[in-house]
Formats: C-alpha cells, sequence, structure tokens
C-alpha cells in the first residue's frame, strides 16, 4: 500500500507521523513549535509563515528517519486548527497574520452579523450554527470594519488546513468538514450560505472569495514538483481533502460510526460524536459540523482546558508531574475552591468577554495544591456541560475516547470518568490528529485508485485502544455530582458580570 504521512498544524505546534498501509504501524513522528501573538481585548494571531515553516522541518524529520523510504510516500493529509482566517490576494500571498479560533476580539462582529441576518433563529435555519466568536465569520468582518485597505486585497479566504494544503499543491480547495465552522457554511445542505455571506457584505464581493468545495475523500492535489523534489517524493503523491482538527482527530480515535464519543483535553476542550444526518441545536450551543468522512459531526467546544493547568503551573513554578502530584493530594472538590476557567472568554456557554474567577476561598484552603485541583476540576466541569448538550440531543455515550495532553493525566482521566460518569478509554496512538490525517490520505489514495474502501474500516484496521481502562469511582463520582451543580449555580450567578 505504500506510506502515508499525517500533519497535524494545531496552535501549538506541528505533529507529523508516517502510517505504513501494510503493517499499520507508526514508523516515524516529528514536531515543531509555533509562536503566538497576543494582544489585549482577546486578540490571538499567527503567521503563516511559521506553520509553513514547521510543516516543512516536520516533514524533513520524517523522511530522515530509520524506515522510512521517501519514495514509497504515497499521499498527504493535513489536519488544521479549525476557524482561523487566512486572507490572501488574488497572486496568493497572505495580506495579514491569521486571526485565530482563539481569537475573541471579534465579537462584537458576531452580533452585527446575526442582526444583518435576521437574529438567531434565523442564522439557525441559514446554517444550523450561531454565529460564534470563535468562528471565521467574524474575522472576516473584523478585517472590513478595521483594515478596509487589507479588506480591499483580499481575493480568497482559506482556513488554517486548507493554507497548509495549498501550500503543498497551489490549489485552493477546501472540504465540508473545516467549512462547516466558518458561519457561512449551510451545515444541512452542505453548500456556501448566501444569505449570510450577504449578512456579512452585501456587496457580494464574499462569494468569489471562497475557494473550490470537494468530497471529503477527494485530493485537492497532488505535492508540487519543488517540494516533491526537496523531500524525495515522487511526482505523484497526492494531498488529501484533510479537515479541522476535530474532524481529523475523530477518524483517528475511530470515532467514524454512531456511538462513539471523543473528547479533547488540549489547550481548548472539545467532545463531539458521529452522525449519518445534520443534529442541530435549538439553543445554538451545539456545533452543527459535518465530519470530514461524509457524514456529521456534532460537537461541542469549551475554549479553556490545559490553558488552565499550565497557567497555574507557570504561576506556581511547577512542571507537569509537580501539578499533578500536588492536584491529587488535594483531593476531590479541592477543599472548597472552584475556579471558572474563562481565561480565554468562553464558547460554551457562548461568554466571549468572560474572565477567569477563583470562589469558595479562605485562609485554611488557600494553597498551591487546590489551586492546582481546582484548575483541573474546573477545565473538567466545563466540557461535562459540554457533554450536557450533546445529551440533550439524544447523544449516548457508552465510553469516552480521551485524547489531547491532558489526557497523558493519570488522575485526570479517572477525574473525566468520574465528572461524566462513563468509562474512559485511550486511543494507542495518541497523536490522534496526525494518525486521522494519514488515514485520510489512504483513504483518498485507495478512492483516487478505484478501489471503493470505506473509512470505517481502514479506521477499525489502524486505530487501536489501549488496555486498561478508567471506570467512574463511586464515591468520588458521587461527590462530582455534587459539585457539578454548584458549578452551574455559580456559573448562572455569574453571568451578568461574565456576559
Amino acid at each position: 500500500m505504500g506510506l502515508f504521512i499525517g500533519i497535524d498544524s494545531g496552535t501549538q505546534g506541528t505533529k507529523g507521523v508516517v502510517l505504513d498501509g501494510e503493517s499499520g504501524r507508526i514508523l516515524a513522528e516529528a514536531y515543531a513549535p509555533h509562536e503566538l501573538i497576543e494582544g489585549e481585548h482577546g486578540l490571538r494571531e499567527q503567521d503563516p509563515a511559521w506553520w509553513v515553516e514547521a510543516c516543512r522541518s516536520v516533514i524533513a524529520a520524517l523522511m530522515d528517519s530509520d524506515g522510512v523510504d521517501s519514495s514509497a510516500v504515497r499521499a498527504i493529509g493535513v489536519s488544521g486548527q479549525q476557524h482561523g482566517f487566512v486572507p490572501l490576494t488574488e497572486a496568493g500571498e497572505v495580506i495579514r497574520p491569521a486571526k485565530l479560533w482563539c481569537d475573541t476580539a471579534t465579537a462584537p462582529q458576531c452580533a452585527a452579523i446575526t442582526e444583518a441576518a435576521g437574529g438567531h433563529e434565523a442564522v439557525l435555519k441559514a446554517i444550523g450554527n450561531s454565529v460564534a466568536a470563535g468562528f471565521t465569520a467574524s474575522k472576516v468582518v473584523w478585517l472590513k470594519d478595521n483594515e478596509p485597505e487589507n479588506y480591499d486585497r483580499l481575493a480568497t479566504i482559506l482556513l488554517p488546513h486548507d493554507y497548509l494544503n495549498f501550500w503543498l499543491t497551489g490549489e485552493r480547495r477546501t472540504e465540508c468538514g473545516d467549512a462547516s465552522g466558518t458561519a457561512y457554511f449551510d451545515v444541512a445542505n452542505r453548500r456556501w450560505s448566501t444569505e449570510l455571506l450577504d449578512a456579512m457584505d452585501p456587496s457580494g464581493k464574499l462569494l468569489a472569495c471562497l475557494p473550490e468545495l470537494i468530497d471529503s475523500d477527494q485530493p485537492v492535489g497532488v505535492v508540487r514538483p519543488e517540494l516533491a523534489r526537496e523531500f524525495g517524493f515522487g511526482s505523484d503523491v497526492l494531498v488529501s481533502s484533510g479537515g479541522g482538527d476535530n474532524m481529523i482527530a475523530a477518524i483517528g480515535t475511530g470515532n467514524v460510526v454512531p456511538g462513539v464519543v471523543t473528547a479533547s483535553l488540549g489547550t481548548s476542550g472539545t467532545i463531539y460524536a458521529h452522525s449519518e444526518s445534520p443534529v442541530i441545536d435549538p439553543q445554538g450551543e451545539l456545533a452543527a459540523f459535518c465530519s470530514s468522512t461524509g457524514g456529521w459531526l456534532p460537537l461541542v467546544c469549551t475554549m479553556n482546558v490545559t490553558v488552565a493547568t499550565e497557567l497555574t503551573r507557570r504561576l506556581l513554578g511547577l512542571d507537569t508531574g509537580g501539578l499533578n502530584a500536588l492536584a491529587a493530594e488535594a483531593g476531590a472538590g479541592a477543599s472548597g475552591v472552584m475556579l471558572l476557567p474563562f481565561f480565554n472568554g468562553e464558547r460554551t456557554p457562548a461568554l466571549p468577554s468572560a474572565t477567569a474567577s477563583l470562589h469558595g476561598l479562605t485562609p485554611s484552603n488557600y494553597i498551591p495544591a487546590n489551586l492546582c485541583r481546582a484548575a483541573m476540576e474546573g477545565a473538567t466541569f466545563g466540557l461535562r456541560y459540554g457533554l450536557d448538550v450533546l445529551l440533550r440531543q439524544g447523544v449516548r455515550p457508552t465510553e469516552i475516547r480521551l485524547v489531547g495532553g491532558g489526557a497523558k493525566s493519570a488522575l485526570w482521566r479517572q477525574m473525566v470518568a468520574d465528572v461524566f460518569g462513563c468509562p474512559v478509554v485511550r486511543p494507542v496512538v495518541e497523536e490522534a490528529g496526525a494518525l486521522g490525517a494519514a488515514i485520510q490520505a489512504a483513504w483518498c489514495a485507495l478512492r483516487d485508485g478505484g478501489e471503493r474502501t470505506e473509512i470505517a474500516d481502514l479506521a477499525a484496521r489502524y486505530v487501536a485502544m489501549a488496555e486498561g481502562g478508567t471506570v467512574p469511582n463511586p464515591g468520588d463520582a458521587a461527590r462530582y455530582a455534587d459539585l457539578y451543580q454548584r458549578y452551574l449555580v455559580l456559573d448562572r450567578a455569574l453571568r451578568p458580570v461574565n456576559g
């Protein structure tokens, strides 16, 4: 079958793997970090050139690994952080740094778009989603409002994974999974929404700025000749459609059939399931995404998971092991200390201007151990709120497949099992995004060659769960059920301040 490269370009860095299509083994892994531009009022940006530099470094490292024959590579798949806005000129030049999913400086534009489109219900009817601050639409309008000269130069709107595909192939294309996180894409009918695009800019300019839509099993193109020579590839290496990080991680965790639920403990938190039909939340808290496999991926995202633990770790001068040890020492409930972890605002519930806050402090419980535990618990309660949104839509998990940096912590895995009241398992391959991208690349290559292979068959072949899952502890699960209700009461009480 040959070799398949999976690239996962996230907020903090780019990861890559080489999958042997015959044996199913991961032959090589590589990583390169990204910088981040941060500013007041929620500004979060990156230069797309940093993604290219990291991707180039990762592919080069993979090809230099022992046991990897670059001439055997058949296809590349790219996963990218969702919702980012990469503005290009007609010549394909990047106009300005990309605004990221976690940039909440565009919150005022969300309200303006929603009003221009006829209100929340009209928006939900048109696209199946609300216009959230994390989504791409508000970032485009922000450019129009704040940098009109740059907006005049805008010829193409790409998402982060689309831009890396553009670098690899020279083609400006996208697929429905990542497109459904823009807030100008009709999820149910799989098309760009002229209603929302007109609300963003009634001149009609934006429709012409959007890339061609392709199916998830189609290639974007082939690797450009100069890059093929650079990496030692053949002349016909395909680049698959790729997708957003959540859609591709779903493939990498085997979440491609109904009944499987994946949760991610990353910078942000996500929880999602596969569906054969659109799942629209009347309250607009559920992201009604398409998958990158031809189905749908109902998903809830929270903005602050390892954000909370990393900030606490740095504040206390700890390494990750030290933070985990102190959190374990504190015990469930952190002696009454509770964190609302809205450091980056919040997407679910929709509180883009919210800030984090600590509660329940006394002279005796204001100690490092409780701060560490409260950071971990607060992030987990926030993600449990997301599970409640899925439960409202009829999703009933029998187990949670846990990924992301936080999933490496045995303490955190136990906490998720206790707070969610559900067994937790971990994939053997931790880099679900990179693995999922490689599996999609294999799917694309096989289909391009005339084989009608199903993505579910490939996921079953290449995705395995580690032995020894984590089950809820009855005592702590009962304790956390009460604490979660307290978290909800606290959140609602502070809505007038955080809203």
